[in-house]
């Protein structure tokens, strides 16, 4: 039996992603900043070195944040980083959830 590889060139998916925890907190966190108001709509990116979640206050502009995974950097500065709308590093760490804690001041100052 011939058993083919479905994809016509090994090697090729070979992209970095955010598995279904990471999803489930960051999705989480998007609710909650939506439902307070501050931000309008998300996008994600899956690329061989870096997983990204860009967060946007309206679609036809730059994002506001960037949540992004860099699996190589995992044992030096931690493979979890925010990044502002300048491109400056807000938070980076090892755990995800403890690099999403940056959002709880903005949080907090938009329910007030």
């Amino acid at each position: 039996m011939n058993v083919q590889d479905p994809t016509p060139f090994p090697g090729q998916n070979d992209k970095v992603a955010f598995d279904r925890h990471e999803l489930g907190a960051i999705m989480g966190l998007y609710g909650r900043m939506v439902a307070a108001g501050e931000w309008r709509d998300y996008g994600m990116s899956f690329l061989r070195d870096v997983a990204v979640f860009a967060v946007f206050r309206r679609t036809a502009e730059h994002p506001l944040y960037r949540i992004e995974k860099r699996p190589k950097l995992r044992g030096k500065q931690g493979m979890y980083a925010v990044i502002g709308m300048e491109g400056q590093v807000l938070k980076r760490g090892s755990d995800l959830r403890t690099v999403l804690r940056i959002f709880d001041r903005q949080l907090i100052r938009a329910v007030e």
